[in-house]
């Protein structure tokens, strides 16, 4: 029994081992959480893809609940594209951690919308981790390597 436990043991270190925040070009995370200030409080979602070591593209989507912009109905989500600086590298960070400044920019119900932000991403296993951002839109969930 006890070597049983012991190579279950050794089976998920090796996993989290391998767990990497950032890889670059071709890299694919999603984060899917709660937009717990900015235009309002909800739900949000955001898709990155690496074009290098340091840049991302994405999009995302945040839908509010409560406190959203003017509270006008037509205020109740953010569609945005992205653009995320990852200093993993610059930084010498551990595999498992990436740090990325980046901006949205989109529309809020018939409005331009515009941010900035600073996100983390820390990654348990190979494709499970937790992410937070603050800036004009902050928000807080799961992110998911694909």
């Amino acid at each position: 029994m006890k070597k049983l436990m012991f190579t279950a043991l050794l089976m998920m270190a090796g996993t989290a081992a391998q767990a990497q925040a950032w890889t670059g070009k071709g890299d694919q995370k999603i984060n899917a959480g709660f937009s717990v200030w900015g235009y309002g409080t909800g739900i949000a979602g955001t898709y990155d893809y690496g074009l290098n070591r340091l840049i991302s593209v994405g999009a995302g989507l945040n839908v509010y609940f409560d406190n959203y912009r003017n509270n006008d109905d037509d205020n109740r989500a953010f569609v945005f594209g992205r653009l995320n600086f990852h200093l993993k590298d610059a930084l010498e960070l551990p595999e498992k951690l990436d740090i990325y400044p980046g901006v949205d920019l989109g529309v809020v119900g018939r409005d331009f919308g515009i941010g900035a932000h600073i996100g983390a991403r820390y990654f348990f296993t190979e494709r499970i981790g937790v992410f937070a951002e603050v800036g004009n839109n902050g928000s807080l969930g799961v992110a998911i390597n694909l």
